[in-house]
């Protein structure tokens, strides 16, 4: 399954946002707009964030080039910051997730000097909980960063953290690459 990121614009506008609005995208879904003219608002709003260095934002294409759902690195800051991910219901469980997070986070890490991505994903949202544990380099930080973990959860548990570090995705991306290369030759 090929998927693309590119930077967002607001072209792509329409059709995501008919994809978000899907009753099962919508409650996961951070940047909520409740019309076209208020998602392409907030379209604006993250294409110039990202040009002051406060989010990276990527659309996921699929195959045809078609946008199918968002990356995002919101609240950057000291090299860090929370990953927020959607895609629109036609394309759950189609291969898309994995590869667009892959393509992403090698950006963040190789291109833009992001050191740590952390993941806040409600505890009653299963979906992005068994996508999450899929992850090889990701860890549970819960009990790690402690003070982060009370902010996500200042009134109730609501929120998991996890983090993804750098040096973790390296070493993983490492060992994949040699494996590949055992497999080619044997």
């Amino acid at each position: 399954m090929l998927s693309v990121l590119k930077k967002r614009d607001l072209s792509e506008c329409h059709v995501l946002f008919d994809l978000m609005v899907d009753p099962e995208v919508f409650p996961f879904v951070r940047q909520k707009a409740s019309s076209l003219e208020e998602f392409m608002f907030l379209t604006k709003q993250t294409i110039e964030a990202e040009d002051r260095g406060e989010i990276i934002s990527r659309t996921i294409l699929d195959e045809w080039q078609n946008p199918i759902g968002t990356n995002n690195l919101f609240d950057v800051q000291d090299q860090c910051g929370f990953l927020g991910t959607w895609l629109g219901k036609p394309y759950h469980g189609k291969g898309y997730n994995q590869p667009a997070k892959e393509d992403f986070f090698h950006e963040l890490f190789f291109e833009k000097g992001i050191q740590t991505i952390f993941m806040r994903i409600r505890k009653t949202n299963l979906r992005s909980q068994r996508a999450a544990q899929k992850i090889q380099y990701i860890s549970i930080a819960n009990e790690a960063r402690p003070d982060i973990y009370q902010q996500l959860n200042n009134t109730e548990e609501i929120y998991d953290l996890f983090q993804i570090e750098r040096d973790t995705y390296h070493l993983y991306t490492l060992r994949e690459a040699a494996t590949e290369e055992i497999i080619r030759e044997a």
